[in-house]
């Protein structure tokens, strides 16, 4: 299998964007090491700018950007946090960004993309319609593509945030990452197995979004329909070629988790951790939690926490859910 991602590209990607991303720290997080069965470190991305990972994927790609390809306007389709990335890279590079949502994206992800001077379509109908959507938008607009999880430098960028857990607890010895397109895991896997391989890289997905595991289990990119998850920044359907690859390529293990779990985890961190988490971020203590995921009691368990942008009523909804 071809890899389209290297470490020293993804080094790279941390050069080009370090000036105007943050440093996320790494938190160790001992009052969840009895729950979690392990020593426990948590990678806030919520810190972030824009306050999710995806800052690091859309200005790694946007910084590259001819004048040209700049000058048409960027346009992605997202759930809302590519969208806000995307929004705050163009503004950063002088280009115009046009986010396609889901029409029940979240309000705070909207009201934050247009603040960043983004302009929002609201799409109703399923994620492939949505891409057929954005599709017809650049045949007719010549926007500039900046796909979320199937461009390598936007990929590259992700993967930066490897770079940083190895800089800063280079004897950890598994890392979990939230899988919703795929992206996020794909670089991270890149990156750890390029540098320090004998570290396990483990993604985890919803199990009402299960495309991944699926895919692998039948050795296929394969779309597979998601239902309603408190996870929704990692709710995807579709099951990109190249993230395919990547994960295929470096990732050890995959795993699932039901709401009840994402649930736990949501008020494990905010109760332990005192950090507020979007259901995605919280899929891989959830798995532990659950079971899913083994840990061995004397491992040192990075956990990447994706992101923070919920509506507080949706966050309140989905920590009292039963």
């Amino acid at each position: 299998m071809e890899a389209i991602l290297t470490a020293d590209e993804i080094r790279k990607a941390h050069e080009r964007i370090r000036p105007h991303i943050r440093h996320t720290p790494l938190l160790r997080a001992e009052r969840l090491d009895e729950r979690l069965g392990c020593q426990a470190l948590l990678k806030p991305e919520m810190f972030q700018v824009t306050g999710s990972f995806k800052a690091r994927g859309a200005l790694s790609k946007a910084l590259l950007l001819r004048p040209e390809e700049k000058e048409r306007g960027l346009i992605a389709s997202s759930s809302g946090n590519h969208a806000q990335a995307l929004a705050y890279a163009g503004r950063l590079v002088g280009a115009k960004a046009i986010l396609v949502v889901p029409h029940d994206a979240s309000k705070a992800k909207i009201d934050r993309t247009r603040a960043l001077g983004a302009e929002v379509i609201q799409f109703e109908g399923e994620q492939s319609a949505r891409w057929a959507f954005v599709d017809e938008l650049i045949e007719s607009r010549h926007y500039t593509m900046v796909h979320a999880s199937e461009d390598p430098a936007v990929m590259a960028g992700q993967g930066t945030i490897a770079l940083e857990v190895l800089e800063d607890a280079p004897d950890i010895d598994t890392i979990v990452v939230p899988l919703g397109g795929g992206g996020l895991l794909s670089g991270i896997a890149a990156a750890v197995k390029g540098i320090a391989p004998r570290i396990r890289v483990v993604g985890v997905e919803p199990a009402l979004a299960p495309k991944y595991c699926v895919s692998r289990r039948q050795g296929q990119p394969t779309r597979v329909p998601a239902g309603p998850s408190i996870a929704d920044g990692v709710k995807e359907e579709l099951t990109g070629p190249n993230a395919y690859a990547c994960i295929e390529r470096w990732v050890d293990e995959l795993a699932v988790v039901d709401e009840r779990y994402i649930q736990e985890g949501l008020r494990l961190l905010a109760e332990e951790a005192k950090l507020f988490a979007e259901g995605a971020a919280a899929v891989g203590i959830g798995a532990v939690l659950s079971g899913q995921l083994q840990v061995p009691p004397s491992a040192k368990v990075c956990f990447v926490l994706s992101g923070g942008n919920w509506d507080m009523e949706k966050y309140i909804s989905a920590c009292n859910r039963t």
